[in-house]
């Protein structure tokens, strides 16, 4: 039996996977949807910077309060590729945010989180940066959401094929 993470751990991970989750979501029905586009975007940007702030939150926790560690009977094969995979998460988790911040700052459009309160543009407005953020932002999105999918594979596995503690261990 390995140790359990965390109580703060645990939240942070539920809480950060459905607020991705939704932000995938809320960004395909953005580019599908051109009637409730400037509605969605207002839901986007601030669920964005929330993720930003939210992962530093994390890094920080991960960094004091280390996750239990895999079984010992786990290959090195899966070990590696589960540290490739948690911190690839991480490094989208910290790029996608900014990138959509970058790309908006490019585009000369403000990062309103609530009400008059803006964040301060990152980039120069320039159409060329923006051209250069726009398609990278999206690319980010289809890499946040294939690795979103390959750590809930991950999950499912260790819980109904390995039947280890790995999956219990975020979960109570």
């Amino acid at each position: 039996m390995i140790p359990h993470f965390p109580v703060l751990s645990r939240v942070l991970h539920w809480l950060m996977a459905v607020l991705i989750l939704a932000m995938l979501f809320v960004g395909v029905a953005m580019v599908s949807s051109l009637s409730d586009y400037h509605r969605l975007v207002a839901i986007h940007k601030p669920i964005g910077i929330l993720i930003l702030v939210l992962a530093a939150i994390r890094l920080v926790n991960r960094l004091v309060n280390p996750p239990p560690p895999l079984p010992t009977g786990m290959p090195v094969s899966l070990r590696v590729v589960a540290a490739a995979s948690h911190w690839l998460l991480y490094g989208l988790m910290f790029a996608q945010p900014i990138v959509g911040w970058a790309m908006l700052s490019a585009a000369g459009y403000p990062v309103a989180l609530i009400g008059t309160f803006h964040l301060p543009p990152i980039l120069p407005h320039d159409a060329a940066l923006y051209a250069l953020m726009r398609p990278l932002h999206t690319v980010l999105a289809f890499a946040l959401f294939a690795t979103f999918l390959l750590h809930l594979a991950a999950a499912l596995t260790h819980a109904f094929v390995f039947r280890d503690d790995v999956f219990r261990s975020m979960t109570h």
